[in-house]
Parts: C-alpha cells; sequence; structure tokens
C-alpha cells in the first residue's frame, strides 16, 4: 500500500510500490476526453482532473459519476501506445486492492448468518497455517486481519517476491506462474511480524489472501464462488470477474502498462497480461468502473450487510499513513478538502490504479481507472469530484 499524493492501497506497500507495477510511456499522446453531460451537475473538473493525469504521463483514464442527476461518463489519454486508441468508460480493468472491499463483505455476511464471529482465532479455521518467526494463529483474530491489526507481514514485500514479479527480468520470466493462496502465506511466514497482534497498523495483502482461506474452510466453496453468489449475481455486476488464474482480460479494456522497474523513468512495457492468483483474494478482481459504482453504493446503503455488520465495516483504524481518513474493515474513510466524506478503497496492480469511493448515504459514487501505475494524482480527480464548485 501506498499513502502518497495518490493514497492508493495496492498489492504493493509503499516501500514496494515503485517496484510492483510501474510504467512510464516513452511518450505519450496528448489527452482524449470524451464525456456524457449530466443534465443538472458540471463534471467538468473532474474532466480536467483526469486530463491533467494524462499530462502527468498517464497513458489514459477512463471513469463514471452517479448521482440524483444521473450517470456521467468520462475519458482522456489513450488505452492502447501502440495504436493510439481512446480509453472506453466502459473499459474492465483489473481493480487490485479494491477486491478487499468484496472479500470483507462475505466474511461479514457469514457473521451475520452465525456462521463464524470477527472474534474467531485464525488459528480455529486455518489450523497450523499461521506460525512461524513468531507468528502465532491463535493470537490473531479475524477482525485484525481484516483491518489490518494483525502484524502479520506482507509477502509482496518480500524481496524475491518483488523481484520473481515486479521488476523486468522475473516478471517476463514469471507472468503466467500459478501461486496457491497457501505458497503466499508461506513467503509471510517466513519472515517476523511486524508488530504484536493489535498493537498498530499496517497494510498487508497476507491479511485477505487468509481471508479468502477463512471463507473456503467455512462455506466449502473457493472466496471467488461466494464472491460471485452473494455480490456480483444479486447486483447484477456483468463486467465484474474472479479470474482466479485466466491471465487474459475480458473485454472491452485497454491495455496496461508499467515500468518494471525501482524507478519511474525508462522504458515502458505492456504488462496486461499476468496470472493473477499472484494476487488471489488480496487483489485478484476484474470490474468496470459502473460496476464499482453499484457495488459501493448498494454497500453503503446497507443493501448487502445488515446495520451491526456495516458498522463494523466503518468502525476505523486511524494511521499516520493516510491524514484525513481510516481503515476499516477492507473500506476506507476519507475526508475530503470540502469536508466531505467518501468511503471505498483504491487498489493498484501491474499496469493499473484504481479508485471507487461513495458518500455515506450511497447516493453520490465515484470509480475510475488510470491505465498505468507509475504517476498520476488519483486525489484530484476525487477531489473535483466531489468538492468542486
Amino acid at each position: 500500500m501506498t499513502a502518497s499524493r495518490t493514497m492508493r492501497l495496492g498489492l504493493t506497500s509503499a516501500a514496494a510500490l515503485v517496484a510492483a507495477s510501474l510504467t512510464a510511456p516513452v511518450a505519450i499522446a496528448s489527452p482524449v476526453s470524451s464525456s456524457a453531460p449530466a443534465p443538472l451537475r458540471d463534471h467538468g473538473a473532474t474532466q480536467r482532473a483526469m486530463d491533467a493525469a494524462v499530462q502527468d504521463d498517464v497513458p489514459g483514464v477512463a471513469g463514471q459519476a452517479k448521482d440524483k442527476y444521473g450517470t456521467w461518463k468520462g475519458t482522456s489519454g489513450v488505452g492502447n501506445l501502440k495504436t493510439k486508441q481512446p480509453r472506453s468508460a466502459h473499459d474492465r480493468y483489473r481493480v487490485g486492492s479494491i477486491t478487499k472491499t468484496f472479500v470483507s463483505t462475505v466474511l461479514l455476511q457469514l457473521e451475520a448468518e452465525g456462521r463464524l464471529s470477527l472474534d474467531d482465532k485464525v488459528e480455529k479455521w486455518l489450523p497450523g497455517v499461521v506460525r512461524g518467526n513468531g507468528h502465532d494463529g491463535s493470537r490473531i483474530t479475524l477482525r485484525q486481519l481484516l483491518n489490518h491489526t494483525s502484524g502479520i507481514f506482507n509477502y509482496t514485500d518480500d524481496e524475491d517476491f518483488g523481484r520473481t514479479y515486479f521488476l523486468k527480468d522475473g516478471f517476463f520470466e514469471h507472468r503466467y506462474d500459478k501461486l496457491s493462496p497457501a505458497q503466499l502465506v508461506k513467503i509471510g511466514m517466513a519472515h517476523k511480524p511486524d508488530f504484536e497482534p493489535g498493537t498498530s497498523w499496517n497494510y498487508s495483502n497476507t491479511n485477505y489472501v487468509l481471508a479468502g482461506m477463512v471463507i473456503e474452510k467455512a462455506t466449502g466453496h473457493a472466496y471467488g464462488d461466494e464472491v460471485r453468489q452473494r455480490i456480483v449475481e444479486p447486483l447484477g455486476l456483468r463486467a465484474t470477474t474472479v479470474p482466479g488464474t485466466n491471465p487474459h482480460m475480458p473485454r472491452p479494456s485497454s491495455r496496461a502498462y508499467g515500468k518494471l522497474a525501482e524507478t519511474t523513468t525508462g522504458p515502458t512495457y505492456d504488462v496486461t497480461e499476468l496470472n493473477p492468483s499472484l494476487a488471489s483474494a488480496a487483489g485478484e478482481m476484474i470490474s468496470d468502473s459502473g460496476d464499482l459504482n453499484r457495488f459501493y453504493s448498494a454497500l453503503l446503503r446497507g443493501k448487502l450487510l445488515p446495520k451491526k455488520q456495516l458498522t463494523e465495516m466503518k468502525t476505523t483504524i486511524k494511521s499516520d499513513a493516510f491524514p484525513n481518513a481510516g481503515y476499516g474493515l477492507g473500506l476506507m474513510e476519507r475526508k475530503l478538502s470540502c469536508g466531505v466524506v467518501v468511503w471505498g478503497h483504491g487498489g493498484g496492480i501491474h499496469g493499473s490504479n484504481s479508485e471507487a469511493v461513495t458518500t455515506a448515504d450511497g447516493r453520490h459514487s465515484l470509480a475510475f481507472n488510470f491505465n498505468g501505475d507509475w504517476s498520476g494524482d488519483s486525489e484530484a480527480v476525487i477531489e473535483a469530484e466531489f468538492c468542486a464548485k
């Protein structure tokens, strides 16, 4: 995760974000903008913020906003650096750690059904899995997995993992590797914990790989099957998928670009195809902006969780990592410069940085994607949508 000017919550930590999905095009086409006008709300500031991201070397931006006046669709830049084809507002993209909100929602639904408790210890559901180098699953609750207070080491911070999957030579050799959740957790267990459970906060993708494993243990089904049955199908999210080990992107979609280096300069690479098992329940899902708006709006309006569980999800931990924000159970609260509070999550994975947020009443939502992972100010886009006069 990174808490820079974009406050993206991705597969990578602040130290590894650059080495995790970096890309900066050698040459970027001038912005190609298109938007469908909303009848009563002016989204001009949002469009200008998208255009500014393209001027800042993001290849292209695609997004949608929805409020009581209707749906606005905006794009800027290109979806393919070779052909200069513009981005589409209906593009599907890898949403990275936005996956975490879906996973947390399923676990909270299971709690509401009495099938587990967030105060259960990880050891109860995954005996012997969280052990080694000071890790102890008998001292960590499911709640601590979801709000990142477990202290469990983040597997994407492992140096060998970073070289293998986030840097150029390793990525092109290993981009199609199939990794099991158990393998990802084992990488985390090879390191000492970040802190004693419940005593601090640190973003760890290992937490959500474990959460996906708990869902499978509690239901007898893969976490992705539960996400489809409980969220995707009931909400009619036709562009949302849990790809598993499928490396290809469904259409419509744009190409995704990264630097595959520890700097944000140098060559840009097409990183569209990869085996998403390297992200698992921490960040493998694919969606589009319309579906993400529908999901977060339904969640905040209480259509997916009973009041008790939604309150639990919205109980946040404050961290120095993000000023004016807090992290709940797979859900982030942000207070914008104009005082508006939005809820949602960000997601970064190779060649893709995404944001999806909605107001507390679920009535004004915004989701968008950068198809490059090394530049661009996503916070500026959010501020423009919710704070522009």
